[in-house]
């Protein structure tokens, strides 16, 4: 029997893996969001290893949850949790980027095996996926669909639109995955432009509401156990996870331009050295 404890301990190990590739393909690059990757790994981690039913040799499965990844420029944080899932070859990752590849650099449902959507127009993640779950239930499906979506989305009216139709429209088959890192490339999303309280708005919309730490993956298994018996013709869920952008690398948690990291050449294995000992550390 699978403990609660050796389930957190699959996904702290997996969340390490994705952190890890992660930083090869922004290596391969010599920038990218790698930040924000390392910042959603253990969500990540727990929904494809803990929560999506898929089929990693038939991505298109027609009963397979769906994961729409809405901001498209998380995509080296998905190809990371696609190889984990084993749904692309770990050696694919070192195509990151290039020519030809099937991993562009901000995700495209066209060329990646696993992508459900073409994210990048923020604040429409969760509009399709509106869609996409009410037309699952007409289908007679008992399919789930997730959407990620960032904290800076919920500066977008069409957000909160699609969240009012999600409550409307009683789809308990949706659940949406809110990345809080507090930061957009113009500044920390406070400072930008306010969105709390976060709990209070999604709730008063008709969303059955949950904020947890995003880089705790007993925290984050807790929140998803909570929603796995509700009403699939019930509330809508949302799960805020506050999350650390760099997480496990103080190198790059402590830089103080972080949405978009340009990583000197001798930084890499600054940062792949960091993230190692400090897995180690918290695992002796």
């Amino acid at each position: 029997m699978t403990t609660a404890s050796d389930r957190a301990r699959r996904i702290r190990d997996s969340a390490h893996r994705i952190r890890l590739n992660a930083l090869h393909m922004g290596e391969v690059q010599g920038q990218g969001y790698v930040g924000q990757a390392l910042g959603a790994a253990d969500v990540l981690a727990a929904v494809y290893l803990d929560q999506l039913r898929h089929r990693a040799d038939d991505p298109h499965w027609d009963d397979r949850d769906r994961f729409l990844l809405s901001t498209g420029h998380y995509a080296i944080a998905l190809y990371a949790a696609l190889a984990e899932a084993g749904i692309i070859p770990q050696e694919e990752l070192d195509t990151y980027g290039s020519d030809d590849s099937r991993l562009p650099m901000s995700g495209m449902a066209s060329y990646t095996p696993g992508m459900e959507i073409s994210g990048g127009s923020l604040g429409h993640g969760l509009t399709v996926a509106v869609g996409m779950a009410l037309g699952l239930r007409h289908q007679g499906s008992d399919a789930r669909v997730f959407t990620f979506l960032s904290d800076g989305e919920l500066n977008e009216g069409s957000t909160w639109e699609s969240a009012m139709g999600a409550a409307s429209h009683r789809l308990g088959n949706l659940t949406a995955l809110v990345d809080m890192n507090a930061l957009q490339a113009d500044g920390p999303t406070a400072d930008v432009l306010s969105i709390e309280p976060a709990e209070d708005k999604w709730a008063s919309f008709g969303w059955h509401t949950q904020r947890v730490d995003g880089n705790d993956p007993e925290a984050i298994l807790a929140a998803f156990d909570a929603i796995d018996d509700r009403d699939p013709v019930g509330a809508p869920q949302v799960i805020l996870f506050d999350v650390k952008v760099g997480r496990g690398v103080p190198l790059l948690e402590n830089r103080e331009k972080n949405h978009f990291m340009r990583i000197d050449e001798h930084e890499w294995a600054i940062s792949r050295e960091q993230l190692i000992a400090g897995y180690e550390g918290a695992n002796r």
